[in-house]
């Protein structure tokens, strides 16, 4: 999903010397994680059940956690893969 208001233009710190012309040319376009490709999430069922218990565990309505892994192109290149495979309950503060 395209969302504009969340997209910020990216920028270079100033420096001496350009390798390129600094000069925009062209058509403003989106760039966005899903708009050449089709996302596929992928996540272990132990990651998953770890994940729930910490939650029902825990005695706060909210709670921050990590689910970490991997992103990978596929070998066709039209789609990416999204592969959960680890919890981090984090620390409380």
């Amino acid at each position: 999903r395209f969302v504009p208001e969340r997209m910020v233009p990216f920028s270079f710190p100033l420096s001496k010397c350009a390798l390129w012309d600094p000069v925009p040319m062209g058509d403003v376009i989106g760039s966005h994680i899903t708009y050449y490709r089709n996302p596929k999430l992928s996540m272990m069922e132990k990651t998953l059940r770890l994940a729930y218990r910490h939650a029902k565990q825990n005695e706060k309505k909210l709670f921050s956690c990590f689910l970490l892994g991997t992103l990978a192109v596929d070998e066709d290149g039209e789609g990416i893969t999204l592969t959960i495979d680890r919890f981090d309950p984090g620390r409380e503060a």
